[in-house]
């Protein structure tokens, strides 16, 4: 079985390269996201390397080989499917299972996992919007779009949430928004750098940088019937 440590490098790397979409994984972002040096990141993209489990080119960056791809999805679908076990029947908030999750994740067997996830019934995402893998590697990404980049009168439907952050999360339970929340753009003033929405009947005005943190779906243009 590959390290907790291994399995932490290959989870931030997938995510890193599928936010960037599919370019490789830069030293220094690894190094910030694990809150690590970027010589560690180095050492340990090296020996990711020797095992195959990642392409590591130096001044370029990492990807990962299908064998470390398939290492991390399974890391995946485990912090996810506990993300929402905890979520659904410890009745814990977004801002709460993270940080569970991460210590769980580990311990916890294939067999398990499966189990968690016939109990809750399958589901497609995770308390944040977060697609989960299937137990054959598989994993459906739905088209999203940010909030930020929405125009007034479209509709939209709360998707995913990017920054996971406790503070964040917070941030958005108070201004009554989460994962399947519904609403209209009534503005988006970009010279202003906010975006005002409507969303169960109250208004609500964002920073152009929380937006671009939340994912929405809703093709551009549709509009209220």
């Amino acid at each position: 079985m590959p390290s907790l440590t291994v399995e932490n490098y290959l989870k931030t790397i997938y995510q890193i390269v599928a936010q960037q979409g599919g370019s490789p994984a830069a030293t220094g972002r690894i190094a910030s996201a694990l809150a690590v040096s970027p010589g560690t990141v180095t050492s340990m993209l090296k020996t990711l390397s020797e095992s195959k489990l990642a392409t590591y080119t130096p001044y370029e960056g990492v990807s990962l080989t299908p064998p470390g791809a398939a290492l991390a999805l399974r890391i995946l679908r485990r912090h996810r499917l506990i993300e929402l076990f905890l979520a659904r029947t410890l009745d814990m908030s977004w801002d709460e299972v993270h940080e569970e999750a991460e210590h769980i994740e580990h311990a916890v067997s294939d067999l398990l996992v499966d189990r968690i996830d016939a109990h809750l019934g399958y589901p497609a995402v995770d308390p944040h919007g977060d697609p989960i893998p299937r137990a054959d590697g598989s994993v459906d990404v739905p088209e999203v779009h940010t909030l930020a980049s929405r125009a007034a009168g479209d509709r939209f439907r709360l998707a995913r949430v990017v920054d996971q952050s406790p503070e964040f999360l917070r941030y958005l339970s108070e201004t009554g928004l989460g994962v399947g929340t519904e609403g209209e753009v009534l503005n988006n003033r970009r010279e202003a750098g906010v975006v005002v929405i409507r969303v169960g009947g109250a208004e609500t005005t964002l920073g152009h940088e929380a937006a671009g943190k939340i994912l929405v779906s809703g093709s551009p243009g549709e509009r209220k019937a």
